[in-house]
Order: structure tokens, then sequence, then C-alpha cells
């Protein structure tokens, strides 16, 4: 039974490794004006997704059996932080966004 996970995870591990790297991530500008507030926000989740690649990587490499236990789990509670956080960035823009649409004109 544990070697299925195990080769699922070769897989998927596999799998990314074969992923074309350099992808446009859906971070470009749409038009040429760009504020201080977007440039922030687009720093931020650049960042955020550089520390989920490295978390990936070093998981990566526990399952090779290569990489030290406690920055494995360092990499993934780091990982796991940082998407909490954007995810309560993100829920925060989304709720000033309704409550600007609620607004009356």
């Amino acid at each position: 039974m544990a070697i299925v996970p195990l080769q699922s995870a070769a897989n998927a591990a596999s799998a990314y490794a074969k992923a074309p790297q350099g992808v446009n991530l859906g971070l470009e500008a749409r038009d040429t004006q760009s504020s201080a507030f977007a440039n922030l926000l687009k720093g931020a989740v650049q960042q955020a997704i550089v520390v989920q690649k490295q978390s990936e990587v070093v998981s990566v490499a526990a399952i090779a059996d290569n990489a030290d236990m406690s920055k494995v789990v360092t990499a993934v509670a780091e990982a796991e932080a940082t998407l909490q956080a954007v995810t309560v960035i993100r829920d925060k823009i989304i709720e000033g966004y309704r409550e600007i649409l609620r607004m009356p004109v």
C-alpha cells in the first residue's frame, strides 16, 4: 500500500519537472498604465509563487531521500504561511470590491 502514494508522488514530480519553465504566470499588465498598488500586489504574488516553488523543490528532494527533514518541514510551513497570507489578502480585496459595488452612485 505504501508504494502507490510513492509512485504517485514520483509521477507528480516527474510531470512537474517536464512542465515548461518560465511560462507566463498570468500576471502581465493588460494595459500600459500601472499603479503603485498594482505593482505591490504583483510583487507579493510573484514572491509567493517563488516560495511555493522552493517548497516543491525541497519536497521533491525529500521524496528522493536527498533532503533533511527539518528543511522540508520548514519549507512546507513557510509555503503554508505564505498561502494563508495570500488567501487573506485576496479575501480582503474581494470584500473591498464588493463594498464598492454596493455604494450608491
